[in-house]
């Protein structure tokens, strides 16, 4: 196995577990993604970054969309070293707007994010 699929693995693996805390908001499925000093960026440059497991799990579920309420399909657009570039749109129900989104992930060996960074661009 070569060192740029291992990290292709390792960010699928973390997409899917993303995916499934995204839809049970369950603060344990949130904590398992970060290591415990990671650091959450709702915005490049963040003044009020998610810090530390707790602090992203009550970031997240502050600001949590519902299961069932949303569509999300990704691509991975890159990797180098730890670091994992996913392309994305996410696509709420009903009348809500549809997103298309940019995350830079840093994954630490144990296959956690100890940084991520995240875009977002209303569509027109």
């Amino acid at each position: 196995m070569t060192e740029r699929t291992s990290a292709q693995e390792r960010i699928r693996t973390w997409m899917d577990m993303y995916q499934a805390a995204w839809t049970s908001n369950r603060a344990e499925d949130i904590r398992a993604l970060f290591t415990e000093d990671a650091l959450y960026e709702t915005r490049p440059n963040d003044p009020h970054p998610w810090k530390g497991q707790d602090g992203i799990v009550d970031g997240w579920l502050a600001a949590r969309d519902e299961p069932g309420d949303w569509m999300f399909t990704w691509e991975l657009v890159g990797t180098d070293a730890e670091t994992a570039f996913v392309q994305g749109v996410t696509t709420y129900s009903g009348d809500r707007r549809t997103y298309d989104n940019l995350w830079v992930i840093r994954l630490d060996p144990s296959g956690r994010a100890s940084a991520f960074t995240e875009w977002f661009m209303e569509r027109g």
